[in-house]
């Protein structure tokens, strides 16, 4: 063999192992993403079902339902709410009309079935997600509502 074509054959190893290495990262890094919907986003079938998502907002005031360790409740964006199913101890801050991101994935049936609950920390914080949603849907009913005025002739 030249010693041409024992670098040429050289070059195409590293080449492939690269490739390999890359296609192995970008793989790992797509199994690992996770993406986050609001319940409007749910609400509306952008979010994949059988696959992990994270879903933030409120816990809407007097959803929560204990059975055992299993909890319900509903995740409200103030403009849709979507329900939520979880097997586990809360976190000791999660309560009724607070911040909240549910991580897990959407059943066929709608529900979402959360593998981990993350609650606010401090009485001003809510998940930047979730105070981004909740800011949304608010200016999305206030559009609503002043296209509503203006087609029921305003006064």
């Amino acid at each position: 063999m030249k010693p041409r074509h024992k670098r040429a054959a050289i070059v195409v190893g590293v080449l492939a192992a690269v490739g390999v290495a890359v296609a192995l990262v970008l793989n790992a890094f797509n199994s690992n993403l996770v993406f986050f919907y609001t319940p409007s986003q749910v609400a509306s079938k952008d979010a994949p079902i059988g696959r992990t998502f994270r879903i933030g907002g409120l816990v809407q005031a007097g959803s929560l339902q204990r059975s055992g360790v299993t909890v319900r409740f509903l995740v409200t964006d103030t403009a849709k709410t979507i329900a939520v199913r979880y097997a586990g101890v809360l976190p000791d801050l999660f309560k009724e009309g607070k911040g909240v991101v549910a991580q897990g994935k959407l059943g066929p049936d709608g529900v979402f079935v959360a593998s981990e609950v993350l609650a606010k920390h401090d009485e001003n914080y809510m998940p930047p997600e979730a105070a981004d949603a909740v800011q949304r849907a608010e200016k999305v009913r206030a559009q609503m509502a002043g296209t509503s005025l203006a087609e029921g002739g305003g006064r």
